[in-house]
């Protein structure tokens, strides 16, 4: 139906040996300074007008061994002088973003019609789908948080096509673009170009030239060397259409007689959209409302409403200053849905490595750079 929704042209990434500007591994970093420290510079808010402070950050803070800082704010980062770039609107987006949400209206509608095992059901591919982008493209595939057997991947992988946000690698992409130049030009969906940009704009405008450059360089040797990523990238269309739209709507009315009609603006167009707002409200939402108890320097916030819509990743304060723990907060699984099922996952020995940060780690960042709050 809308295959490419998020798509944009010259938006494809190809990976490339590290540029002079890009953030240096932590094993580069440490074979010239001491073991237990690297300094680094806090970045300064694009909207709050906070100064530049030194802060000195353990190895632990920029995410241990594992190999990975594509996913670290980069500070050498410059926007380009002159004026921005000319608005270039995608209609086809633009389009096809308002019948979604219009079926969407017209399926809350329907929700007395439906026979209860259809709700069920749809609240079930609710998390499904939500479970493919939190538990499968952010944690495992983004950011490197866990490791997760070849079952658990296919699973997720196909979970991710239900929710149809763009294919594994390429989400994957541009959330690490995100987090290595969040809230700068180079930022897909920049929230200091205001709410409704974040949350939904940026889909229905041409990329910034900096957005585009920067994914190029990014290093995405993993994502390539991952066979499940690939195979769901080559065959993405085709498991969109059957995963997104039309097995939820079969199931409900092969199974136990729901009329068409209701199959598919509820399990199908109406659980969509709601996945698609949960997903944007951690891009805008997240990153406007509510304290900043590690960081104070950085727009992401702490967010409950968000956390209990997106399974657990509205603790976006934590998640931006430690990108790289499984959890994306320190509390567990509380109103941490995805959590939990990592930990379940991990019980039934389909996952393993879980990346955490240490308790006295989050305490000395708190007290250097949080906002105090989380003194309350």
């Amino acid at each position: 139906m809308a295959a490419r929704l998020a798509r944009e042209e010259g938006s494809s990434a190809l990976a490339s040996p590290r540029s002079p500007g890009q953030v240096p591994s932590v094993s580069e970093l440490s074979k010239d300074l001491p073991s237990f420290t690297t300094t680094a510079t806090a970045r300064v808010t694009r909207n709050g007008g906070a100064g530049m402070e030194k802060a000195l950050s353990n190895q632990e803070d920029l995410g241990g061994d594992r190999g990975m800082t594509d996913d670290i704010f980069d500070e050498s980062y410059c926007e380009k002088e002159g004026p921005k770039p000319a608005r270039r609107y995608v209609w086809r987006n633009i389009i096809l973003m308002s019948l979604l949400h219009l079926g969407a209206l017209y399926g809350l509608w329907l929700i007395p019609a439906a026979k209860p095992a259809t709700l069920v059901w749809g609240s079930l591919c609710f998390l499904l789908s939500a479970l493919g982008i939190t538990a499968g493209a952010h944690r495992i595939w983004s950011h490197r948080s866990y490791k997760a057997s070849l079952p658990l991947r296919i699973f997720l992988a196909i979970a991710n096509s239900m929710a149809f946000q763009n294919d594994i690698y390429e989400w994957a992409r541009d959330h690490r673009v995100h987090h290595k130049f969040s809230e700068t030009d180079a930022d897909p969906h920049n929230a200091t170009r205001g709410f409704f940009f974040s949350h939904v704009g940026w889909l229905l405008v041409r990329k910034h030239p900096d957005v585009i450059e920067k994914g190029r360089k990014l290093d995405l040797s993993d994502l390539k060397a991952d066979k499940v990523v690939m195979f769901q990238r080559r065959f993405y269309k085709l498991s969109v259409v059957v995963m997104c739209f039309l097995f939820p709507t079969l199931v409900p009315w092969c199974f136990w007689g729901e009329s068409l009609r209701n199959s598919f603006f509820l399990p199908a167009i109406l659980r969509y959209v709601l996945v698609l707002n949960a997903t944007w409200l951690v891009n805008s939402a997240a990153h406007m409302f509510g304290n900043r108890p590690y960081d104070r320097n950085i727009n992401p916030r702490e967010n409950r409403l968000v956390t209990f819509g997106a399974l657990g990743e509205g603790f976006h304060n934590y998640h931006h200053t430690f990108p790289y723990d499984y959890s994306t907060s320190e509390f567990g699984w509380h109103y941490n849905f995805t959590t939990a099922f990592i930990d379940l996952m991990c019980l039934l020995g389909l996952a393993s490595d879980r990346k955490k940060v240490s308790k006295e780690t989050i305490l000395a960042r708190k007290t250097r750079t949080g906002d105090g709050s989380h003194n309350g």
